[in-house]
């Protein structure tokens, strides 16, 4: 089945750019990212933002990370895909993230993200400072969750500015 990335939270002031590989079913249906519940970014990005109130709205959680001049977006714009494993993904079409010349700093959401960006843009990793974090989809169960969250944590607290 033929499915299509959302909008960038992009913007001018974006230094830190958080990548993931293309939204799953959950997120593609409310057009929200990360949306799963059981995916932990959302939990993680209001730990190490110090976020004491519960974020629910899409656009509470665009505001807040553009606060902190972080941006969302993926590798792909579209590719064929059952369910929302990114190993299912075949025929693929990538995102261009040239024009986004702000950005700093890139955080891949997991190897098949940073496999796609690599693949189709890394002419734009050439300037930049990179890392590929352990994906935060339920998927990954490999790793355990705090030690997951502490990889999250010490890569983006040092460039995280207000």
């Amino acid at each position: 089945m033929k499915k299509k990335c959302l909008l960038p939270w992009i913007d001018k002031d974006t230094k830190i750019l958080i990548v993931g590989t293309m939204p799953g079913e959950q997120s593609l249906q409310e057009q929200m990212y990360y949306a799963n519940k059981n995916n932990k970014f959302w939990s993680y990005i209001e730990k190490i933002l110090n976020q004491s109130q519960k974020l629910e709205s899409s656009e509470e959680k665009k505001k807040l990370l553009q606060s902190y001049h972080i941006g969302l977006w993926d590798s792909l714009s579209v590719c064929e895909r059952t369910g929302s494993l990114d190993s299912q993904i075949t025929d693929e079409q990538y995102n261009d993230f040239s024009q986004y010349e702000s950005v700093k700093y890139i955080f891949f959401n997991g190897k098949k993200a940073c496999k796609y960006f690599k693949k189709y843009n890394s002419e734009y990793l050439e300037r930049r400072k990179y890392l590929e974090l352990p994906s935060t989809s339920p998927a990954n169960a490999s790793i355990p969750d705090a030690k997951k969250f502490e990889q999250w944590k010490n890569a983006l607290e040092p460039f995280i500015t207000k």
